[in-house]
């Protein structure tokens, strides 16, 4: 089969593209026939030696893929051969083929596409357990999205007016806040003059916002701490400018707030019922029409180096995909 391969660390030229024997199937185990493949921010991270899981070399990159079932392993009884299916192998997606656990294997709506499926798992999984259990976002409350015209601020917009707060967007430049105008965004803050605290103070009549949602981190950090209500909730999401910030923990005293972390990852493996109530509840809002992914780019697995340097050069605006079959 095809894959991308990494042989060391480094950027995505430093990838190649190789013919690999296909995966094994062990035990509780499936093997998926990859139509699409989702990509993210933490794949750079990953193939740069940067982020806290490191597999050993060589290894194939792709957390996230969708297509169907060609191959079950022993013991598994709740999946079969041709479903139609979303899963989160970890790495191993961006190949023809992918082994993955059946934990981490869901069935998708007969209407979601394999595209979407793709972009689906990891950006809506992470914002609603980020909304849901960890901030129990209200009704009536005022949720501030940064970086919102990414895969992870975009799939909060939506869910934070599923759930029936006024979600205030903000991100860097009007292009990308007219995107999440386009999926529900009440209020709009372009942050790119560095000036976020005031303008949603403004919007917000000093108060601040009830909750935060911040999957950027770096300068921005600060300022969205100085802009959260009484008891709000700042959850930290992620680090996509690249810096970890510091929290000036006196904030917290001054604000009666709560800074919440946000792993997703780890939530998955020691919540797994509860994440799958979460898949499900995610799938019946894309069935009713509340959820809308969007995927601005998409890429042929050939084209593997321009996909993931999208994220490099920090110009991600919802979901990038590669597509493996036709």
């Amino acid at each position: 089969m095809k894959a991308v391969v990494c042989q060391s660390y480094g950027p995505p030229e430093n990838l190649t593209l190789e013919q690999i024997p296909d995966p094994d199937v062990a035990q509780g185990q499936v093997l998926i026939d990859v139509h699409a493949a989702g990509l993210n921010f933490p794949d750079t991270l990953q193939i740069a030696g940067k982020y806290q899981f490191q597999p050993p070399f060589p290894f194939t990159p792709g957390a996230e893929v969708a297509g169907v079932i060609s191959e079950v392993g022993e013991g598994v009884t709740d999946l079969n051969v041709g479903q139609r299916v979303m899963a989160l192998p970890g790495i191993g997606g961006m190949g023809e083929r992918v082994v993955c656990k059946a934990s981490e294997v869901d069935p998708i709506p007969d209407r979601m596409d394999f595209t979407t499926a793709a972009g689906f798992g990891m950006t809506y999984g992470t914002s609603i357990h980020a909304l849901k259990q960890r901030a129990q976002l209200q009704s009536g409350e005022t949720l501030l999205v940064l970086g919102a015209s990414g895969g992870v601020g975009l799939a909060a917009v939506e869910l934070g007016k599923a759930y029936g707060a006024r979600v205030i967007a903000a991100a860097s430049t009007d292009s990308k806040l007219e995107i999440a105008k386009q999926h529900g965004a009440d209020e709009l803050v372009n942050y790119g003059d560095g000036n976020l605290k005031d303008k949603v103070k403004e919007l917000t009549d000093g108060k601040g916002a009830d909750v935060i949602d911040d999957p950027v981190g770096g300068d921005l950090f600060e300022q969205a701490t100085r802009c959260i209500n009484w008891k709000g909730r700042i959850l930290v999401v992620g680090f996509t400018s690249g810096t970890i910030p510091k929290y000036p923990t006196n904030l917290a005293l001054l604000k009666g707030c709560a800074l919440v972390g946000v792993f997703w990852g780890a939530f998955r493996q020691r919540e797994p019922q509860v994440s799958r109530e979460n898949t499900q509840e995610l799938f019946k809002l894309f069935e009713k029409g509340d959820l809308k992914p969007y995927v601005s780019q998409t890429f042929p697995l050939e084209q593997y180096v321009a996909a993931l340097n999208v994220f490099v050069n920090r110009q991600a605006m919802g979901k990038v995909v590669l597509t493996v079959r036709d």
